[in-house]
Formats: structure tokens, C-alpha cells, sequence
């Protein structure tokens, strides 16, 4: 009689018989096949070895027991998150085919009758505990890749984060004046998503997914500002009309410069998306009188809709070399003034639900001078 494979040798298991002769033969010819044993006599005692100590690996289990019988077992064994997974034997002398039937269906994984085989025996127990070995690896295999694709994720999620910032930082080298625009109107931007997110006009786009998104994207609103002339960019005074028609460009080069990035890639990025939008179309008006292409309303993506009020109100609240900061409630006013004209009325709505956050958040993040 061959002995089960080294894998299967130091496993633990679980004899359960109100006989104690078949204890002794079960224990017998486990132990001589090199395997651990527990034994019980009753189900209670089954229960505990079963949750305390060395879990076993497989369970023998009698079905005709005074007390608790072998399928109240199996059922309390299935209930309990920390045996449920222990394959269980049933082993009795009901030799009927609907008792095998019967027990299969309860949950058991096999049906050994007595009087017992001890070759037979044997071999169910190993091709059990080998089964049993299989499914843990799968199960642990299983963990570990979703675990390594969660740290993945993370870790693209991080770089992703970091080579925006990069890049929204490179516009902001050049453009001298912006300071800590980038972070407070990406706070800007989150908070007038987070206010709109049940509004029936918006609720089916102002996903959790896509309001990350946004967030994400919103950094990248200026990007184009690279483009520009420092002679222009850096301009203390009023651009005249031919200098303001090359700032104005800024908007399409941006776009421009993630379409580009879009196309190396080979397949759409959701935030690349997003983030086109914002540069291409943050300085459209609600009126359609803004640029560059003079869309109005819903024509408008929600999501250059919500960064234009953003820009605008941070602009506002700034100090620039060829201007004074406003006070938080002209800029309120101002804003209130253009609902409906250069702005989303419900946008600035949310903005009035939002304004004593947004003025908290641009005293929190003042440009230092």
C-alpha cells in the first residue's frame, strides 16, 4: 500500500465516530499513513477540535450519532466562517444510494461506507486533502495577484499623480504669477462637483469615478500656457489686441499637447480625456461669447464648465502684477452677475451653496509674496 503524497502526509484530520472501535481503527490507519488525527466522540467535541488548536485539513464524519448527528455537524461546520472551507467525509454504515445521494447534497465531499476499506479509506482521504491543496494555492494564488494588481494600481495611480503634477507645474513655471492657482482651483473644482453630484441635470455624469477624474484633470487646465511668448505671458501691463489674441491660444495648444499624448498612448485615458476638455474649453462663456469656439451652454463639457467659474473666482481673489486682489464679496457679486452669461446658472448656484468653503480655501492656500 502506497502512502499518501509528502504534501498531504503532515495534514491534520478530524475523526468523528460514537464507537470508539471505529475511533481506533480510524486513528490506526490514519496515523500508520503518516497523518496527524484528532478524534471526537460526539458532535460538540467535533465542533471545538475543529475551531481550536491545528485546524484539520479534512473531516471523517459519522453520520448516525446520539445528540447532534453528522449532518447537524456538517451544518454547523458550513455556518462557521472559520471551517467552512474543511472538506468533510461522510463515514457510515448507511449504504443506500439515497443516503449517498443525500449526504453529497448536504455539503459533503465524499461517501465512505462501512464496513471500511482501509485501501479505500486512503485513497479518498488523499485525493481530498489533495484536492484541498489545490484549492488553498489557488485561493492564496488568487490573493497574492490581487494584491500585486491593488499595489499595481497604486503605484500607477501614484505616478500618474506625479507626472500631472509635472507637467502642471512646468505651466506654472512659466507663468510667474499663478502661485498656488493649480491646487485651489483643483479644491475648487472637486467642491462644485461634490455640490452638483444629485442635481438631476447632472447626477448620471457626477460620478464618484468621474468627479476623481476631474480633480485629477483639473491641473492641467493652463498647460498650453507653455506656448506663449514670455513676452506676452509675463506682461506687466493690458495686452493689446493682437497680444491677446496669441493668449488666447493657450486653450487650443493645450489641447493640442494632450491629443498628442492621447494618440502615443494607443488607447483612450479616461483622465486624459477629461483633462482635454478642460484646457480646450474652460474659457467658453454660457452665451457663447467666450473662446476659442464660442460654444454655448450644454455644448459646453460639464466638466470646462465647472473649471471656468473655478479660474475665474481664483483669479479674482488673486493679486497680479497688473492688478489688485478683489474682496471675497465683489467677487461674489461679480459672479452672481454673470449667471446665465458667462457662467452655468447652476454652477453658480452650487458656487453660493459653496462660498464661505471656497473663501476658506483661498485664505488657506494665499500666494506668499
Amino acid at each position: 500500500m502506497r502512502n499518501p503524497a509528502p504534501a498531504a502526509t503532515a495534514a491534520t484530520v478530524l475523526i468523528v465516530d460514537d464507537m470508539p472501535e471505529n475511533l481506533e481503527v480510524l486513528d490506526g490507519l490514519l496515523r500508520g499513513a503518516g497523518y496527524r488525527v484528532k478524534a471526537a466522540n460526539n458532535g460538540r467535541t467535533a465542533l471545538r477540535l475543529a475551531r481550536e488548536g491545528d485546524r484539520p485539513s479534512l473531516v471523517l464524519l459519522d453520520v448516525m450519532m446520539p445528540g447532534m448527528d453528522g449532518y447537524a455537524v456538517l451544518d454547523q461546520l458550513r455556518d462557521d466562517p472559520a471551517t467552512c472551507d474543511i472538506p468533510v467525509i461522510f463515514v457510515t454504515a448507511l449504504a443506500e444510494v439515497r443516503d449517498e445521494e443525500a449526504g453529497l447534497a448536504q455539503g459533503a465531499v465524499d461517501y465512505i461506507t462501512k464496513p471500511l476499506k482501509p485501501a479505500i479509506v486512503l485513497a479518498r482521504v488523499r485525493t481530498q486533502l489533495q484536492a484541498k491543496l489545490a484549492r488553498d494555492l489557488l485561493r492564496d494564488q488568487n490573493a497574492w495577484l490581487e494584491s500585486e494588481v491593488a499595489r499595481r494600481m497604486a503605484e500607477n495611480d501614484r505616478i500618474q499623480a506625479v507626472s500631472i503634477r509635472a507637467l502642471a507645474s512646468l505651466a506654472e513655471t512659466r507663468d510667474r504669477e499663478t502661485g498656488a492657482h493649480i491646487l485651489r482651483t483643483q479644491t475648487y473644482v472637486r467642491m462644485l462637483a461634490e455640490e452638483l453630484r444629485t442635481h438631476p441635470r447632472f447626477a448620471a455624469t457626477l460620478t464618484q469615478e468621474y468627479i476623481d477624474l476631474l480633480a485629477r484633470s483639473a491641473p492641467l487646465h493652463d498647460i498650453g500656457k507653455v506656448g506663449i511668448p514670455d513676452q506676452i505671458l509675463h506682461k506687466s501691463g493690458k495686452l493689446d489686441g493682437a497680444e491677446w489674441d496669441i493668449m488666447k491660444t493657450h486653450a487650443e495648444l493645450g489641447a493640442r499637447a494632450i491629443e498628442f499624448a492621447e494618440r502615443d498612448n494607443g488607447t483612450p485615458v479616461a483622465f486624459l480625456a477629461l483633462a482635454k476638455e478642460i484646457a480646450h474649453w474652460h474659457h467658453e462663456h454660457w452665451d457663447g461669447t467666450g473662446y476659442p469656439d464660442a460654444l454655448a451652454g450644454d455644448a459646453i463639457p460639464l466638466s470646462a464648465r465647472l473649471m471656468a467659474l473655478a479660474d475665474v473666482f481664483d483669479a479674482m481673489m488673486s493679486q497680479r502684477v497688473y492688478k489688485c486682489a478683489l474682496a471675497a464679496e465683489d467677487v461674489r457679486n461679480d459672479i452672481l452677475g454673470k449667471r446665465g452669461t458667462h457662467f452655468d446658472p447652476d454652477v453658480v448656484d452650487a458656487f453660493v451653496a459653496c462660498y464661505e468653503n471656497f473663501v476658506e480655501i483661498a485664505r488657506q492656500h494665499a500666494d506668499v509674496r
